[in-house]
Order: structure tokens, then sequence, then C-alpha cells
């Protein structure tokens, strides 16, 4: 499932197709939107952008767009004279000129006032997303002390995403290695050094993947791995996905666990418990 950084770049490219632009004709699937699509034309999309796996489509007389791809859900952006070709059940369509957004598969999308945005029933429950709500390492730091988060592993903490919103399962095994710490550790067992050393990579590492289209792994470990022929899905990740393959670090092999119910990806010798 994509993660934070994947559904950032989902939004910039949907803003970047539509953003700025009016709406001729807008189209939902579900019922409860058809009646309100003719409201929509004419309106300016003001701005997209994301808050965990969510988009938010802003509109310029302050309603928001709110979609959530789920597992199948996914944009596509063409011309009008360019019909997509897929077999998915197109749920939502956007028209600005000869511009076209289209929305299959997803089944989770509303329309919202923005001011009440913190009532809605997802988003809610999250924490600040790392990539749009100028979230710093202080932030973090002070998050991760909180008394709701501060005695729980990290296996399960980094996953939870009223803590902060946009992390999934490979940037939990990513951040984790590359602080050189166990999943069973809990924030309040930590120095004060190495709950800001977890806090930078949650942040860099998220902002790495965004900016570099999914890839973690440092750069001289990334070539080293593709000198040796690997995949782009050995060479993309430190840990994740390398289960057998010996640590960048100290050459101690890659072990997988299941932890939280999802694969977490260790170095046993670099972050032991």
């Amino acid at each position: 499932m994509p993660e934070g950084p994947e559904i950032r770049r989902a939004a910039d490219a949907l803003h970047d197709h539509i953003g700025g632009r009016r709406l001729d004709d807008a189209w939902f699937a579900f019922p409860e939107l058809a009646d309100q699509a003719g409201s929509l034309i004419g309106r300016e999309v003001r701005a997209v952008d994301s808050w965990g796996k969510a988009l938010l489509t802003r509109l310029d007389d302050g309603r928001v767009l709110y979609s959530h791809n789920q597992l199948y859900g996914v944009w596509k952006l063409h011309d009008a004279e360019r019909e997509p070709d897929t077999q998915r059940s197109l749920r939502v369509r956007l028209t600005a000129g000869n511009r076209m957004a289209s929305l299959y598969s997803a089944s989770d999308v509303s329309l919202w006032e923005e001011g009440r945005l913190h009532e809605h029933p997802f988003l809610s429950r999250l924490g600040p997303d790392l990539l749009t709500h100028d979230v710093t390492v202080d932030t973090i730091v002070e998050r991760l002390m909180d008394p709701r988060w501060r005695g729980r592993r990290l296996g399960g903490l980094l996953l939870d995403q009223s803590l902060v919103a946009g992390l999934g399962n490979y940037l939990r095994s990513e951040i984790l290695f590359f602080a050189a710490l166990s999943h069973r550790s809990r924030p309040v067992d930590l120095s004060d050094d190495k709950r800001r050393e977890l806090a930078e990579q949650m942040l860099a590492l998220t902002r790495r993947s965004y900016e570099t289209g999914g890839v973690t792994n440092r750069d001289d470990w990334a070539a080293a791995d593709r000198r040796e022929g690997r995949s782009r899905r050995r060479w993309r990740f430190a840990a994740f996905e390398r289960e057998g393959l010996p640590c960048h670090r100290c050459e101690r092999r890659i072990e997988k666990l299941s932890v939280a119910s999802r694969r977490l990806y260790r170095c046993p010798s670099c972050q032991p418990d």
C-alpha cells in the first residue's frame, strides 16, 4: 500500500494537472455527491495536498474534496480526448478545460467545508502530516514523549497514524535501521540524544522518499548494490525487503520479523533487543 511520500507525490501531480484552473464539469458516481456536482462548476482548484493517505482537493469557495485511495484507488490524469485504458470503476471525474482528473476504484470520497475538516471521522484521528504540516524535529520529540505514546514500543508506535501521519511499513523498518533502534524500544527508555536522532530519521527519511520517488537507501550503499546487479527492489532500501542479505554497516544478515502483524526487517547486530 502507498505510504505518505507516494500519496504526496500523487497530490502534487493532481495539483500540477488542474491546480489554479476552474472546473468546467464534475461528475460523481456516489448519489450523495452527484447532487452537488453542479455547484463545483466554475470553482477554482486552489491547491491539492495530502494528509496521511488522504488527498485534499481545495476549492476557492472554502470547500475541500476528500478522497482516500484505500487499497486500489488511483487518480488518472489525462486530456479530454484520451480516455484512460483501464477496467477499473470510475468514481469521480473533474474537468478543467481540456484536462481531466479521474478517480477509479476508491469508495471513500466526500465534500467538506474547510473549517469542519477536523470533524472528519478519519482525519480527526490523525497526527500532523510529516510532508504537509511543517512538522519539525522538536514537534516529533515532543509527541514521542506525550503520555499517549511515550510508553509504547516503536514497532507498533511508528505505524500509529495518530502520532504522525504518513509513516507505513517500509518507512518503519528504514527509520529503525538508520536510527539503530530495536522495534522493542520505547521513547521513554531512550536518551534525549537518541530520541532526537529517531525524530530526525522519521522526518529525513520521509522527505528523502518523497524527493527520490521511494528510495531511502544511502547513495553509496545503493550504488554498491547496483554494481552487484541487484534489482531496484533490493537497492531501493537499506533494510526493508533485504532478508538474508548482508547489512551495509556490519555485514550481519538482515532478518525478517512480524511485528504488529506487519513485516519488519532489521539487522540483529545493529539493532539488538
